[in-house]
């Protein structure tokens, strides 16, 4: 397993008791070094509609709130990126897959990993099938089910 350090933030906003149970810092631990090809001091928070939405507007230029998003600021020596994932985008996008709460966080923390390792899957179709491959091994490798399936 690669070295992590881990800072795991909770912003503010209606139902993070449900969040915080979910992401047990151990638990986010395993996801992350899973997804590590190299060392890494990663920042994973959690926030609000309001701040993933601002985040996403000045950062991305697009007027909602996603998923996940990653800034990534080195990939060597180490990997230093930060994580921000909008829980109540999360928490919608598990209801509506049928997915437990925790699942999907898995899934998209590993999402994020590997954006802040260079993975891409935005620059073509084949990068795409490479990242969506890549995150399946993975999760299958922490027993849980493919995203993608």
């Amino acid at each position: 397993m690669k070295n992590l350090t881990l800072s795991l933030q909770f912003a503010r906003f209606p139902g993070v008791a449900a969040h915080r149970a979910a992401l047990a810092r151990h638990r986010v631990q395993r996801w992350i070094r899973h997804a590590l090809a190299r060392d890494a001091e990663i920042t994973v928070r959690i926030v609000g509609s309001e701040e993933g939405r601002a985040l996403n507007r000045d950062y991305r230029h697009k007027d909602y709130a996603t998923n996940v998003l990653t800034f990534d600021y080195a990939q060597e020596p180490v990997v230093l990126a930060d994580l921000v994932l909008c829980a109540p985008v999360v928490e919608s996008e598990a209801r509506a897959l049928g997915k437990p709460l925790a699942e999907h966080y898995a899934h998209l923390i590993v999402h994020g990993t590997l954006h802040a390792q260079g993975w891409d899957h935005e620059t073509s179709e084949a990068d795409a099938k490479a990242m969506e491959a890549h995150e399946s091994d993975i999760l299958r490798g922490l027993g849980l089910a493919d995203p993608y399936a």
